[in-house]
């Protein structure tokens, strides 16, 4: 078997370089190609992210899998569903994919036991519209236009018709209730939706977008992608998903990383690692084979315990205490 590496293939590499290897993406699979138009541009707000996400985006470290299963997800125009443990990087992925591939701001849905579909499509607030033509005083439109009291959310963004596709997570889609994994199969797996208040306007709406402060059309009512958003959802694996569900995901298992994996997260992190930081590397590897911990508890506990300048029991102490366990599946050992 050859082991040269196609010219195509990966788009994504993990390595955190940003570049625009998402322009050499093949064509989409002939039942995966979508035609939405009006052809939007790449986001042309601001797209200097938050600290945070930015640290979250260049400490990412991509084992060979997950490079591996992202380019399928982006070549099969398909959402990956990211299954793991707590800590294990499954938010910070979707973080990375969009600094590498410059797509654009991260769009992120939060997902509770009462979020639904249109939650993720569009929220449209008649309230709003009363109260301005309230204080219009009849004078003029019954509160103005209908998109002018209309955004759209994460998942409605998404699915607009840009050139480019955008990066969507939809996190903790296992807190959802029963329906919302089904309802969300039909969205994803034909690439539009329409909004039935402009629908009855049958006329172009100039509606909000999530996360930037610009409009964009929309045509009589219905959105239709054109690039098929990256789409990750994200599961702590509370749960089972419907098989017509799976089936139309490409699955990512994430587990808790190996020793040396697990080290080039906490360099990437914290810059370095010095002896007592390698021991509670040791000692977290070593617990974790008798309870579930968290790499974010190790992250704390190596910064914590370095930046307060302690030292010897007070810094064991502290250091056992930011990591206990988050369930147990055998007593409890020495640490």
């Amino acid at each position: 078997m050859s082991t040269e590496t196609s010219p195509l293939w990966p788009v994504y590499t993990g390595t955190d370089e940003p570049h625009d290897r998402i322009e050499r993406l093949p064509p989409p699979p002939p039942w995966r190609a979508f035609d939405g138009s009006p052809v939007l541009p790449p986001p042309t707000g601001p797209v200097a992210a938050p600290p945070d996400r930015v640290h979250r985006a260049t400490t990412y470290q991509a084992t060979d899998e997950v490079v591996q299963l992202v380019n399928a997800a982006l070549y099969l125009r398909r959402p990956l569903l990211v299954t793991g443990p707590p800590g294990s990087g499954k938010s910070s992925l979707p973080h990375a994919v969009a600094r590498e591939l410059r797509l654009g701001p991260l769009l992120r849905w939060n997902i509770t036991s009462r979020t639904t579909l249109q939650d993720g499509l569009y929220r449209y607030d008649p309230l709003s519209r009363l109260y301005a033509a309230s204080r219009d005083g009849g004078r003029g439109r019954v509160g103005g236009d209908v998109q002018d009291h209309l955004r759209l959310g994460p998942l409605g963004t998404a699915l607009l018709p840009y050139e480019r596709p955008r990066v969507l997570l939809i996190d903790e889609i296992d807190k959802s209730d029963l329906d919302l994994p089904n309802d969300l199969l039909h969205v994803l797996e034909e690439g539009e939706y329409e909004i039935p208040e402009l629908v009855r306007g049958a006329t172009d709406a100039q509606v909000m977008i999530a996360g930037q402060d610009e409009r964009v059309t929309v045509h009589k009512g219905r959105v239709r992608c054109r690039a098929f958003p990256f789409v990750v959802l994200t599961s702590n694996g509370e749960r089972e998903f419907p098989p017509a569900f799976l089936r139309r995901c490409v699955t990512l298992q994430l587990r808790q990383p190996q020793p040396a994996h697990l080290a080039e997260i906490v360099r990437a992190h914290l810059g370095g690692l010095d002896a007592y930081g390698q021991s509670l590397v040791d000692q977290f590897l070593r617990r974790g084979d008798e309870g579930e911990l968290a790499t974010d508890q190790l992250l704390n506990a190596i910064y914590l315990t370095g930046a307060a300048g302690l030292t010897g029991r007070t810094r064991d102490e502290l250091a056992r205490r930011l990591m206990p366990y988050l369930s147990r599946t055998a007593e409890p050992d020495e640490f």
